[in-house]
């Protein structure tokens, strides 16, 4: 696959795609071609049989310092609310495939935002998550004053959000918005670890819970139950399913076809 110019894509192992944010001279903010960028990759990612898994990063210093800034102030009012972001951050939020985050450094405002729109985040111990759009005058603007709350609770969204101050990667792992700590050198090869487990798993399962996991933020509990119940009896009737248990009464590893 060509990689884009904001963008670096690689596939490091079977059914594992690897998307690298790649504008380290401007600590990869988030400007309006990367984040189209990424939103075309992983369309063409959620259609691929072969990719399974997406680990998304931005390298060993940096995740992401928030959005563009200077591309920002280059818009006038109109332009603000034209803007196309919207778009793209919806795409972004609709793949139905994992995501594991590799967060080293700043996620700050829209990086922050970005990596919450992961299933799973690995930090760095050097990372460090925050929404600073407070001092700029405006609020997060990508699901961050919604995202946030889910993830760490009301006391300390709203903390960050008014303050603009950011937390560690400690804090962010007690407050329950990432999943694993490790040192810098190793985030993206945890990350990368985690995914091939996932892509090695039944793709129909993955993607089910997935949707599963989601609609308990989104629907009643009931609502959500019934969900599941329907997705539970819909694995049922896979090749799978059958494949799963025949391997585990016959003692060797399962060989998932996605069917």
């Amino acid at each position: 696959m060509t990689s884009p110019s904001d963008i670096v894509v690689d596939r490091p192992s079977p059914g594992v795609l690897a998307i690298t944010l790649n504008r380290p001279d401007a600590l990869n903010a988030l400007r309006n071609a990367l984040l189209a960028e990424l939103a075309a990759t992983l369309d063409a990612a959620a259609g691929d049989d072969d990719v399974r898994c997406v680990v998304l990063g931005g390298g060993p210093k940096v995740f992401a310092a928030g959005a563009d800034i200077k591309e920002m102030a280059a818009l006038d009012v109109v332009g603000v609310l034209n803007d196309c972001r919207p778009g793209y951050w919806a795409a972004i939020r609709r793949f139905p495939k994992p995501i594991v985050a590799a967060v080293n450094g700043f996620a700050l405002g829209g990086g922050c935002e970005l990596a919450m729109l992961a299933d799973i985040i690995v930090a760095g111990d050097n990372a460090r998550f925050g929404q600073p759009e407070i001092n700029l005058g405006i609020i997060p603007g990508a699901g961050g004053t919604q995202r946030l709350v889910r993830a760490v609770g009301k006391p300390l969204a709203m903390k960050l959000v008014l303050t603009g101050e950011s937390i560690d990667a400690r804090t962010a792992l007690a407050a329950g918005l990432v999943a694993e700590v490790t040192v810098p050198e190793l985030t993206q090869e945890r990350a990368l670890a985690i995914a091939r487990g996932i892509a090695a798993k039944p793709p129909i399962a993955v993607r089910l819970a997935k949707e599963c996991v989601l609609k308990a933020f989104e629907l009643s509990l009931e609502s959500a139950l019934d969900a599941e119940r329907k997705a539970f009896a819909l694995l049922a009737a896979t090749e799978d399913r059958r494949e799963g248990i025949a391997a585990f009464v016959e003692k060797r590893q399962p060989e998932f076809k996605g069917r």
